[in-house]
């Protein structure tokens, strides 16, 4: 008799408790996000989040396991994706994977960015030696934003927190995309920490704060913020996270990967040649579609104690355009020309209406005039 596979929410479960008990990399907790598929080892004690797109299994971070069956469980699972007709490529590994990985002429590395990271007990100090970040706090709170800390119980499929996700999801340059970037976080944030900035009752912005258990740390994954949100918002929200998280002494918090980020070695990782000149473009001309400057200039403007790097690590001996392609696919549950085409036409439109606008701002009035000369509304 063949054994019953277990339900989707068993399998979250048992998803769940591996990652609770080995829970390394950052993304780690990230592989029980809606929309995410499960590979488990067959001894039962790993577990991988993935996507599968153009024959690449595209896996979050690395496998969630004991330290020391990390190389193992890499293997078993490259074979059962061989196996399958697909090749296997871990987006956002962190330290353990690349070393495992490092020197190998059998895999390739390419490095990602980087991400920011932070000793709580230490950002009080960062916070009083920083004259522009005490600056950003004393702005939201003058017009009067707190934030407190709501349980999970009510953050959950809070209407308040849906508006303020939707209104922000209205203000970004693509569609809502999936894998490491869902913005469907409030289903389930029994093991999160959910921080709301608020103002006279209204919902502002909100951060969730996911766990790295295996390193007592947190993920700060979401910051969505409504468009009337006061500036310095954000910066009120990870403030009282990290002080929240300082006080129940976690050592380690990070902000999450800022993409293309150059700091460390810059030969650990480089790309390849025909790589190279679409990351510069990227950073220099993407701020429609995805910030990858203000990102880090935001996050590397908090003073973190470290940046870690992180990497692609793929089978093969060279990084390919199928393999970039297979990564744009992981994240855009599809054809990645089908979401450039929707960003493009969206984008489009935008520029349309700020011009519309603009104009609109700029033309004369009808009456009155003064001084034989009409009147002129200004920017």
């Amino acid at each position: 008799m063949r054994p019953v596979p277990p339900s989707a929410a068993d399998e979250r479960e048992a998803a769940r408790a591996l990652v609770l008990r080995h829970g390394w990399n950052a993304v780690a907790y990230q592989i029980l996000n809606p929309g995410m598929r499960r590979w488990f080892a067959a001894a039962g004690d790993a577990v991988a989040g993935y996507a599968s797109f153009g024959g690449v299994r595209v896996v979050a971070g690395a496998p969630v396991c004991a330290a020391g069956r990390l190389a193992e469980v890499a293997a078993e699972l490259e074979r059962d994706a061989n196996a399958r007709g697909e090749r296997v490529l871990f987006f956002g590994a962190g330290a353990r994977l690349e070393r495992t990985y490092a020197g190998r002429r059998d895999h390739v590395l390419v490095r990602l960015g980087a991400q920011p990271a932070w000793d709580p007990a230490g950002w009080d100090a960062i916070v009083r030696g920083k004259a522009s970040l005490r600056a950003q706090l004393h702005r939201a709170r003058n017009k009067g934003v707190a934030v407190t800390e709501w349980a999970p119980e009510r953050a959950r499929e809070a209407p308040a927190l849906r508006a303020v996700l939707a209104d922000w999801l209205a203000t970004r340059g693509l569609p809502p995309l999936g894998f490491l970037v869902t913005p469907d976080l409030l289903g389930d944030v029994r093991d999160r920490r959910v921080f709301v900035a608020g103002r006279g009752g209204e919902a502002l912005a909100f951060l969730v704060a996911t766990p790295v258990p295996a390193r007592a740390g947190w993920l700060v994954e979401q910051w969505p913020r409504a468009r009337a949100a006061p500036n310095g918002t954000t910066h009120l929200l990870v403030d009282a996270a990290v002080r929240a998280l300082a006080a129940v002494g976690a050592p380690y918090v990070t902000l999450g990967l800022a993409p293309l980020a150059a700091h460390g070695d810059p030969a650990a990782g480089a790309p390849p040649a025909w790589l190279r000149p679409l990351f510069a473009w990227l950073r220099a001309h993407g701020r429609r579609f995805y910030d990858f400057r203000g990102l880090e200039h935001f996050k590397g403007s908090l003073r973190p104690d470290a940046w870690e790097p992180v990497f692609a690590i793929a089978q093969g001996t060279r990084f390919g355009p199928g393999l970039l392609r297979a990564v744009a696919g992981a994240f855009s549950h599809g054809a990645p020309e089908a979401l450039l085409a929707r960003a493009l036409a969206g984008g489009a439109r935008e520029e349309w209406r700020r011009l519309r606008a603009r104009g609109l701002r700029r033309a004369p009035a009808a009456a009155p005039h003064r001084e034989g000369r009409g009147r002129w509304e200004g920017p």
